[in-house]
C-alpha cells in the first residue's frame, strides 16, 4: 500500500491514531535502511536465552553436531515464517496490535495480544538480570563490590529510559550492540576451542539422536525466537521502501542464524567444561584473563541491551498502549517496572535450564496458533488485499470478536500442549487449518441467513 493511500483512508484512522505508537508508519517517514536493519536484528537475535537453552543441549541427548544442525534448522524456519507475517506491516506500516484485528477482531486482540506481551514482559526480566550478573562479575572485578540486586536495579532502570525513547532508542543501541557482540562471540567460542579442546572433541564423538531429542531442540529453538517472528511488524514497519522478501529475508537469516547458532553452541561448550548452568558465571570462571573478561562481559551486556529493547520492551509496550489507551512513555515505564517483579533469578538457578526450556515449550504452544492465524488469513483469506480503514474502524468489517480466530487458538494450544515436546510444530497446523474450515463455514452461514 502506497503512502497516497495512506493519506485518503479517512476519519476512522486519524481518530484511531491519537496514541503514541498505533499511526501507519508512511514509507517517507521509515528510518532503517536495509544494512541498518540488518544490525538490529543482529543485536536483537544475541539472547543470553539462547546461551542458556544451549547449555540444556548438554543433557538433551545431542552431541555437538547434531546440536549445530539443531540450532540452525530452528533459526532457517524462524527466518521464513519472519518473511511470511512481514508483508502486511511492511506494505501499510501498522503493528503488530493492529494486525491481529483482521483476524481476531477489535475485541478478540487483547488474547493474543497480552499471549505475546506477557512472556516478553517474563524475557525482560530474564535477560535484565542475567545482564545485571554480567555488570556484576565486572564489578567484583574492578571494584570488588558484589550485589547482584543493586545492580539489576540501575540496569532496569536505564532500560526504561532507553524504551521510553521508542524505536529511535532502540535504533541507536541495537546498530552500535550488533557488531560488537558478534565480535564478542567469535572470541569467545575460539578461546573456549583453544583451551578446551579435549571437551569438545568429547562432545562432537558423544552418541546422539536424531528423533524426538533432535526435533525437540529444533522446536526449543524455535520457541525461543517465535514471539519475534509473531510481533515482525513493530520493527519492519520502519523499514525503508524498496526491500523486497529476498532483501528481507536475507537480513534475518544473516542476522538470526549466526548469531543463534553461536550463543546456543557457546552455552553447551561452557556448561560442558564447568558443569554451571548459568553461561555467564561459567564463562568468566574458566577465562584466564580478567580484562578480557571484563571486555566481554560488556559486550554481553550490550548484547542483553539490544536484545530486550527489541525483543522484549517494544511488543508489551505496544500492547498496553492499544489496551490501556496511555502514551507510549507511560507504557514503557508500566512494562519496565513489570519486569523487576518477574522473579527472574528463578529462571538463573543451576537447575534453571530444564524450567526455561519447558517456558519455552509452553509460549511455542501458545504463539505458534498466532502465527498460524495470521499468516492464513493474510494470505488465503484476504489474498493480500486489504483496506487499511478496516483496521482502525471499530465498528466496521473487524468489529467484536472472529469466533474463528479463537476455535483456532484453543485447537492449536490442545495439541501444541498434548506434544509439548514439538509444541510450535505440533500447534500451526491445526490453528491454520481450524481457522480456514470454521471461517468459510461462517461465511457461507453468514450468506444463507
Amino acid at each position: 500500500m502506497e503512502e497516497s493511500e495512506l493519506k485518503t483512508e479517512g476519519k476512522a484512522v486519524d481518530a484511531a491514531n491519537k496514541r503514541d505508537g498505533m499511526v501507519p508508519v508512511p514509507m517517507s517517514k521509515r528510518t532503517m535502511k536495509a544494512s541498518s536493519y540488518w544490525l538490529v536484528w543482529l543485536g536483537g537475535c544475541v539472547s543470553t536465552a539462547n546461551l542458556t537453552l544451549g547449555s540444556d543441549l548438554v543433557s538433551g541427548g545431542l552431541n555437538l553436531v547434531q546440536a549445530i544442525i539443531a540450532i540452525a534448522f530452528g533459526s532457517a524456519l524462524c527466518v521464513i515464517c519472519m518473511v511470511l507475517n512481514d508483508k502486511l506491516c511492511y506494505t501499510t506500516g501498522i503493528p503488530y496490535v493492529v494486525q491481529l484485528r483482521g483476524a481476531f477482531g477489535f475485541k478478540g486482540t487483547v488474547i493474543p495480544a497480552l499471549c505475546r506481551g506477557i512472556p516478553a514482559i517474563v524475557w525482560y526480566g530474564f535477560q535484565s538480570w542475567v545482564g545485571a550478573s554480567a555488570i556484576n562479575e565486572i564489578s567484583k572485578i574492578l571494584i570488588g563490590f558484589d550485589s547482584i540486586v543493586v545492580w539489576f536495579i540501575i540496569f532496569q532502570a536505564l532500560q526504561i529510559g532507553l524504551s521510553a525513547l521508542g524505536f529511535q532508542g532502540i535504533k541507536v543501541i541495537n546498530n552500535i550492540g550488533g557488531a560488537i557482540v558478534m565480535i564478542a562471540l567469535i572470541y569467545m567460542l575460539i578461546t573456549i576451542l583453544n583451551m578446551h579442546g579435549d571437551v569438545v572433541t568429547e562432545v562432537v564423538n558423544q552418541e546422539g539422536s536424531w528423533g524426538l531429542p533432535f526435533f525437540g531442540a529444533v522446536t526449543s529453538f524455535i520457541g525461543v525466537n517465535c514471539a519475534l517472528l509473531v510481533n515482525i511488524g513493530d520493527s519492519v514497519r520502519q523499514l525503508r521502501p524498496g526491500c523486497g522478501p529476498v532483501k528481507r529475508g536475507s537480513a534475518y537469516a544473516f542476522a538470526m542464524i549466526p548469531a543463534v547458532v553461536f550463543m546456543g553452541v557457546i552455552g553447551l561448550l561452557v556448561t560442558s567444561v564447568t558443569g554451571i548452568a548459568n553461561p555467564i558465571v561459567g564463562f568468566a570462571y574458566i577465562m584466564p584473563n580478567k580484562a578480557i573478561v571484563v571486555v566481554t562481559l560488556l559486550c554481553i551486556v550490550c548484547g542483553t541491551l539490544t536484545t530486550n529493547m527489541l525483543n522484549n520492551a517494544l511488543p508489551p509496550i505496544y500492547v498496553l498502549v492499544d489496551l490501556l489507551k496511555l502514551s507510549l512513555k507511560k507504557c514503557a515505564v508500566i512494562v519496565g517496572l513489570l519486569a523487576y517483579v518477574t522473579f527472574p533469578w528463578e529462571l538463573v538457578k543451576e537447575s534453571s535450564a530444564a524450567g526455561l526450556n519447558l517456558f519455552v515449550l509452553i509460549s511455542s504452544a501458545v504463539l505458534g496458533p498466532v502465527f498460524a492465524i495470521l499468516v492464513v488469513d493474510y494470505y488465503m483469506i484476504k489474498k493480500q488485499n486489504v483496506n487499511l480503514s478496516d483496521y482502525y474502524d471499530p465498528e466496521g468489517s473487524f468489529k467484536g470478536m472472529n469466533p474463528a480466530a479463537i476455535g483456532a487458538m484453543i485447537a492449536g494450544v490442545t495439541v501444541g500442549l498434548v506434544f509439548i515436546d514439538v509444541s510450535w510444530l505440533a500447534s500451526i497446523l491445526p490453528a491454520g487449518i481450524v481457522y480456514y474450515v470454521l471461517t468459510k463455514y461462517l461465511k457461507k452461514r453468514g450468506e444463507k441467513d
